[in-house]
């Protein structure tokens, strides 16, 4: 009898116990990704849940999983369909006995197990699911996710003390065939009702989906431009595609294995260096790990307003300003290309994310959550559990946020972009404003306005807020919260 597998964020055969296990049961196995229409929908806020950048960079990994089963004498089989609904159809049409997944941590992809389960022991079909996201696997961690530390600091350093990380499971050199079924085709952007998106040029990198391309970056990065070695030093970058390992995207599809990652870290110690930075791309890991773990720990708590502190706080929906934030015109230069770079390529350095979710938050006063929708919506590397505990923490209410802290955007500007290059970069309209005032363009006079090229309230916008005022105001907002908390 046959067995299914259902591949799901775990778009890759290196290190994949699900299909290890698969193979060692020794039956023809059925590979299976599911499109579920629900993820084409729209988001609380009205947003296009997968928006197209996210939808293609998923297209190119699912058909480069295909092409790469196909390799091993095997296929994918590709169906439209509710998972719940899907997989019980062909249970029933093939007499599968077993079907073997990873599992998932947040609500919705839950609910779906849940339900598929339920289906599938009224019939009769065995489930086998195995954990697969993280570097550390929960059980070689020194606590019960139950009792997890509230506090990232206390949590790594426990973990890397007491636990060990998992050896890479290798990559099958062959699969056996497929048994005759229905392989479906290839959806395209247009069934989901998405239009192609433009490529930038100005883009850091054209990100690719799928596992060759994850396994390529990685390399390249690693190896063949050596930036390994100073990763620490050049992650805050936010110009060019090497200033950080970009590898975000292929693992929030899981396209590429976190152990595989830490395989290749450990290799490269031991052929070339040992420093600070090959110990903070881990370190990175060990923050992802740390938000996956926090979802499993507290459920839909994460997507509360009041967040993981359970703090009430008086969030605004100014869906002007809102927009001003999303279309990159709210007049402060740092924050604007960050999120021109978001619309035109689906991607934002780290040290963007930060500021913009501050800005939102901090300066603006508005609703975390309607950030955390937008981002979820372009952001080829979107990650529930990631996304939003970023946007908990920056916003205040994380069960790691210290008090009201925030980004104090001008500073940042001059710490992270002096010569203006990156805002330039972004916004053509300040190209020709010189270093020492391009941050700041609402206090260029008259005259220099005519000498650079740019009239402010026409050419790029003035600010739809004060700096300090906007702070001090929200600050108050917060401490009340933190009161009555």
């Amino acid at each position: 009898m046959p067995t299914l597998l259902w591949f799901r964020n775990d778009l890759r055969l290196h290190d994949h116990q699900p299909l290890d296990e698969a193979l060692r049961a020794g039956q023809p196995i059925l590979p299976l990704y599911c499109f579920d229409p629900r993820q084409f929908g729209q988001t609380a806020f009205g947003f296009p849940k997968t928006g197209a950048y996210r939808a293609q960079f998923l297209l190119e990994s699912v058909a480069d999983l295909r092409r790469s089963l196909q390799t091993l004498g095997s296929d994918l089989v590709i169906w439209v369909g509710q998972p719940e609904e899907v997989i019980p159809e062909l249970v029933k049409a093939h007499g599968i006995d077993t079907v073997y997944w990873h599992e998932e941590v947040t609500s919705e992809e839950l609910q779906v197990e849940q339900t598929l389960e339920s289906k599938l022991a009224a019939m009769g079909c065995a489930t086998e699911v195995y954990w697969g996201a993280t570097l550390y696997h929960p059980d070689n961690l020194p606590f019960d996710i139950g009792r997890l530390p509230e506090v990232f600091t206390q949590f790594r350093k426990k973990v890397e003390h007491h636990s060990t990380v998992d050896v890479a499971l290798p990559t099958p050199k062959k699969m056996p065939p497929l048994p005759p079924v229905d392989l479906g085709e290839m959806p395209t952007l247009a069934d989901f009702g998405l239009e192609p998106p433009l490529p930038d040029r100005r883009a850091v990198l054209t990100f690719a989906g799928g596992e060759t391309a994850g396994l390529a970056r990685l390399h390249h990065y690693v190896w063949e431009a050596d930036c390994l070695r100073r990763y620490k030093e050049t992650r805050n970058g936010m110009v060019g595609a090497d200033y950080s390992s970009k590898l975000s995207a292929w693992l929030a599809l899981g396209c590429l294995s976190p152990r595989k990652v830490y395989k290749t870290v450990q290799a490269y110690e031991a052929e070339r260096i040992r420093n600070d930075s090959t110990y903070w791309l881990i370190f990175e890991l060990l923050w992802r790990d740390y938000f996956r773990f926090v979802g499993a720990k507290h459920g839909d708590r994460i997507f509360y307003p009041s967040g993981l502190r359970g703090l009430l706080i008086d969030w605004q929906q100014d869906w002007p300003r809102f927009d001003a934030w999303r279309e990159g015109k709210t007049g402060f230069p740092l924050v604007d290309a960050n999120m021109r770079e978001l619309a035109c390529s689906g991607f934002m350095s780290n040290r963007g994310r930060q500021n913009v979710a501050s800005f939102l938050t901090k300066n603006l006063g508005i609703d975390w959550r309607m950030g955390a929708e937008w981002f979820e919506s372009l952001l080829i590397d979107y990650d529930p559990c990631s996304n939003y505990g970023n946007w908990n923490y920056t916003a205040g209410v994380g069960n790691d946020a210290r008090g009201f802290r925030y980004f104090n955007i001008p500073k940042q500007a001059k710490d992270y972009d002096p010569e203006g290059r990156y805002v330039k970069h972004w916004l053509p309209e300040l190209s020709d404003v010189p270093a020492a005032k391009v941050h700041q363009p609402w206090t260029l006079q008259p005259v220099e306005q005519k000498r650079f090229g740019v009239t402010v309230g026409v050419d790029y916008p003035r600010p739809v807020v004060n700096l300090s005022k906007s702070v001090q105001a929200n600050e108050t907002i917060y401490n009340a919260a933190r009161k009555i908390g």
